[in-house]
């Protein structure tokens, strides 16, 4: 297994939408086994391959504590959505960074495993809006995009500033 680099907002290959899986294969499994080991070394609790730079409609999720709960989506799609709930959202893809975000309290959703087969579940809570967040990415958006403009302006700022610094105490 592989750590993976994690992109960071506003790269535009997050602005890129994925596209279906087609194969489940070796390769796919080690994808998914290094998606899951960088989400842990992260540390973080969901990670869409489009945030490690793969164009593929993937996604991971462990809401564990002892990260033993791996949960994965191939080619997920949302079949029906129910209810609002404001939680607190952060991103992987947007380090340090918390706010606010109004979402489904409760999604059906449609999948396939690492093998393929498909499955079909309801999800509320944390994991819905887990759900919701990571599929938004295999899509092209980030949650910074609920944010106003002058938000996500200062967001931007801030990560350009830390990104300087990290260079800076890295030379």
């Amino acid at each position: 297994m592989a750590l993976l680099p994690i992109l960071e907002y506003p790269d535009p290959r997050l602005r890129e939408r994925a596209l279906p899986v087609a194969t489940f294969d070796e390769a796919l499994g080690r994808l998914i086994d290094d998606m899951l080991e960088t989400m842990y070394a992260a540390p973080g609790i969901g990670l869409s391959a489009t945030q490690v730079n793969v164009r593929r409609r993937l996604l991971v999720i462990d809401l564990s504590e002892k990260h033993d709960e791996p949960l994965v989506f191939v080619n997920p799609e949302i079949v029906e959505r129910e209810g609002s709930e404001k939680s607190e959202e952060g991103c992987l893809s947007v380090p340090g960074i918390f706010d606010q975000i109004e979402r489904a309290a409760k999604v059906r959703v449609r999948a396939q495993d690492r093998a393929g087969e498909w499955f079909e579940r309801e999800y509320e809570g944390m994991l819905a809006v887990c759900l919701q967040h990571e599929m938004d990415h295999l899509d092209g958006k980030l949650f910074v995009d609920y944010l106003s403009d002058l938000k996500r302006d200062r967001i931007r700022k801030k990560l350009d500033k830390d990104r300087k610094e990290r260079k800076v105490r890295a030379a």
